[in-house]
């Protein structure tokens, strides 16, 4: 999975410097490689990046479930009591 993700990574690295390089001798075509490089790096190279760097982890740690804090409806429901004595 590292190597897939370095070979997309040279790809669109590729396609952009071709992009950059296009557009500094005023072609036409330089539009296209630098959208085409963007698209891949954005629909491709970051989901198998995510996915890649969360396989495998227990994610329930960072539900909002979990949270615990001084702002529970415990907390509210009793700070409301107060102001009205």
């Amino acid at each position: 999975m590292k190597t897939l993700i370095k070979i997309i990574l040279f790809i669109v690295l590729g396609f952009l410097g071709t992009g950059i390089y296009l557009q500094q001798i005023n072609d036409h075509t330089s539009e296209k490689y630098m959208g085409i490089g963007v698209l891949t790096l954005a629909f491709i190279l970051l989901p198998l990046f995510v996915y890649h760097r969360y396989k495998g982890k227990d994610l329930t740690k960072y539900s909002f479930k979990n949270m615990q804090g001084p702002e529970s409806s415990s907390n509210l429901a009793d700070n409301e009591n107060e102001g009205e004595k």
